[in-house]
């Protein structure tokens, strides 16, 4: 298969870019075909302006949008990963959304409604938070997260959601054991999906 991994995170030596590297490192493993995008890296400029608007209703897509919009069209899965950071995604992933999941690409709508323009494609995320996942879910706040990532952004456009994993009570003071713990289960769980 061929997948596609939207990665966000500022710092290279962070937990999520090794969250990212043993979710690379599995596919490969298994055969697959990987293509990251770290957004920071690519230094991928995450406001919709009103000139991309403008441009895109003229029937052309400016160039760093039309680049991401291919990777998605050629890939079968889409993986994000990114840190949740004051309960939702970080403004430069919510700005790849804005911008790349544009309108009469990923959706349209049509005398029946909304038509999902991404089927076919899989989509999966996997997140990390500072809170403690019991309070998460106790609070509600696990199952908002997926409701707005996996229905708001994936459902939405037709993508099928396999999978949403979070973990908790992730900071630099976390030991290394725990850590390693959390990477097995990315390692197993890819293994037992793809």
């Amino acid at each position: 298969m061929k997948h596609l991994v939207v990665y966000a995170h500022p710092h290279p030596e962070s937990f999520n870019h090794s969250i990212m590297e043993t979710f690379v490192q599995s596919l490969e493993n298994k055969g697959h075909e990987v293509v990251v995008r770290d957004l920071y890296a690519l230094d991928f400029q995450p406001v919709l302006k009103p000139e991309d608007t403008a441009t895109m209703k003229s029937g052309h897509i400016p160039d760093d949008i039309k680049t991401e919009q291919e990777f998605i069209t050629q890939s079968d899965v889409i993986t994000f990963i990114y840190p949740i950071w004051w309960a939702g995604l970080p403004a430069i992933i919510k700005g790849y959304v804005d911008r790349v999941f544009s309108y009469g690409y990923a959706y349209a709508y049509g005398e029946k409604g909304i038509i999902q323009l991404l089927k076919g494609k899989k989509g999966l995320i996997i997140n990390t938070h500072g809170a403690p996942k019991e309070m998460y879910d106790k609070i509600g706040m696990t199952a908002g997260l997926k409701i707005t990532s996996d229905v708001g952004i994936f459902n939405f456009t037709g993508i099928e959601p396999i999978d949403h994993l979070l973990f908790g009570n992730v900071s630099e003071h976390l030991e290394e054991s725990v850590l390693k713990e959390m990477l097995k289960q990315i390692d197993e769980r890819i293994n037992s999906i793809f």
